[in-house]
């Protein structure tokens, strides 16, 4: 890397804690409850709604599929904008009698938006990867 480049990026980098450090996201910043959907595909087909609840801590999160039972979710990380979540196993609303082994998420969070990724593990091995987003709600 050309000392220049590497320069600007240690800068960048340095301006970036700077700024998180002025103003970190906490868990209590994104508590509350959030209506989204999980899109697939090229056009971002919609395959599911959840709800998601989240909590000011690490503890009592969790996420709610259409005509489910809530499913607990961990807070594996959380920092700067993002909240990477995990969840499962749990039965698939998508494909009747599978199991989801684990539904990974990174989320990244702003005011009452919010919006990532997911990739879904299936007992079977298949994976299933994709896009979310939600708005908070009451």
């Amino acid at each position: 890397m050309r000392p220049t480049l590497f320069l600007a990026a240690a800068a960048l980098a340095g301006f970036t804690t700077a700024a998180n450090a002025q103003h970190p996201m906490k868990l209590s910043d994104v508590a509350g409850t959030w209506h989204g959907q999980s899109m697939v595909g090229p056009n971002d087909s919609v395959v599911v709604a959840t709800v998601l609840h989240a909590t000011a801590n690490t503890k009592g999160w969790t996420m709610t599929l259409p005509k489910g039972k809530p499913i607990p979710v961990r807070v594996v990380s959380a920092g700067g904008d993002s909240v990477v979540t995990e969840a499962g196993p749990f039965p698939s609303y998508l494909r009747a009698g599978q199991t989801v082994t684990k539904l990974h998420t990174i989320a990244h969070f702003k005011g009452n938006e919010m919006w990532g990724t997911f990739e879904t593990e299936y007992a079977s091995g298949d994976k299933i990867s994709g896009k979310v987003s939600a708005k908070r709600g009451k």
